[in-house]
This record gives C-alpha cells, structure tokens and sequence, in this order.
C-alpha cells in the first residue's frame, strides 16, 4: 500500500493541507486498517546517519588548518565578523578571534552538536512520517540555520506536502543580506537529499 496516495487523495478532497494531529490520526487510521499495527509506516529516525553526517561535514568543512596541524577560528562568510566558527561549523560561545582547537577538539564538538541538533529536529517532527534522508537533510538544515522548528520547510513536512517542503530549502540562501554561492548550493544537496528514497 502506497500510504502517499492515500494522503494524497484525502488531501485533494479536504482541499488543503493536513494539521500536525490529523497526520498522525490518519497514520493510525491506516495502520488499523492494515490490521498489523504499523502496515509500511515511516521509521522515525532519531539520529543523524553517516550519510547524513557526511553532507554536513561536507557543507562544514574543517576550515583554517594551521601549518602546526591546530584548526582555527575565522567569522562568518557573510558578516565578516560574528558568528565566529570553527571546525565542523561550531559557534557560540567562547569561539571568537584567536580561538585555536585540535583536530580531535572539532570532531568531539561536532560529535555533540549533531547529538543536539538531531534531538531538536526529532522533537520538531514528533511523529510525523519521515524517512531517514528526509531526517538527515532537515537535520543538516538546522545545523547550519538553527531555523527549522519557526520554518515554512517544517509546516509542509508536518503536513505531508513533501514536494512543498523540498522546495522551500532554496529560500534559505541568504547571509548578511547576500545571497550565498555555497548556502545555494548546499540548500540544492539538502533538497535532493529530502525527496531521496522516499
């Protein structure tokens, strides 16, 4: 049983698209009707994969690698100044000029962060039918904007409309005000990875 079509269908004749609680009403109503509890539902992820790890890494990079091997800070690409980043993408506090870590220092960091961000974006989806690539490429979303649970990206996912929702990852392209050579391009990787598989 294709459960897209069904949502699809229902969608058509509700003449919108689904609140978060209907999602997960008609997701029971199928799985009832399939008699075994759980028919083809979605896996809910809740951690990032390799796969999805190696975009971010990718996107991230591990930028400014000293002579002696140390990684160190610089600022934002887009501001020239603040966030201060370094690593695999680390800001906050106590990263800022003159900040120097080991390369084991940026993987421990990373490490965590992804533990972080993934636990967000699980809480965000709740139970929400999502693939790992579609958890993956918002995971990577978030962890490079922080943005998805006040996002339009996030309300299409909730209610289905996937399509929709792949398509609002280019809009986020922009820092400081300029539109961002390398956030086009990995807001294209991220999309791709979102309708991936389903």
């Amino acid at each position: 049983m294709q459960r897209k079509t069904v949502f699809d269908a229902v969608r058509r004749m509700l003449g919108r698209g689904f609140q978060r609680a209907e999602v997960a009403a008609l997701d029971r109503a199928i799985d009832s009707a399939l008699g075994d509890g759980g028919g083809d539902t979605l896996p809910k992820p809740h951690t990032i994969s390799p796969e999805g790890t190696a975009l971010i890494k990718r996107f991230e990079g591990c930028a400014r690698r000293r002579s002696d091997g140390l990684i160190e800070a610089y600022p934002d690409p887009g501001t020239g100044s603040h966030p201060w980043t370094i690593g695999w993408g680390a800001t906050g506090a106590g990263i800022g000029p003159g900040t120097v870590w080991s390369q084991a220092e940026c993987d421990a960091r990373l490490a965590r962060d992804l533990e972080r961000y993934a636990s967000d974006v699980a809480r965000a989806i709740g139970d929400a039918p999502t693939s790992q690539n579609q958890f993956d490429a918002l995971a990577s979303f978030h962890y490079n904007t922080g943005a998805l649970p006040r996002s339009t990206l996030l309300r299409r996912h909730l209610t289905g409309d996937f399509t929709g929702a792949a398509s609002e990852f280019a809009r986020w392209k922009h820092a400081g005000g300029r539109v961002m050579a390398g956030l086009v391009r990995r807001r294209a990787a991220e999309a791709r990875l979102y309708l991936a598989g389903r």
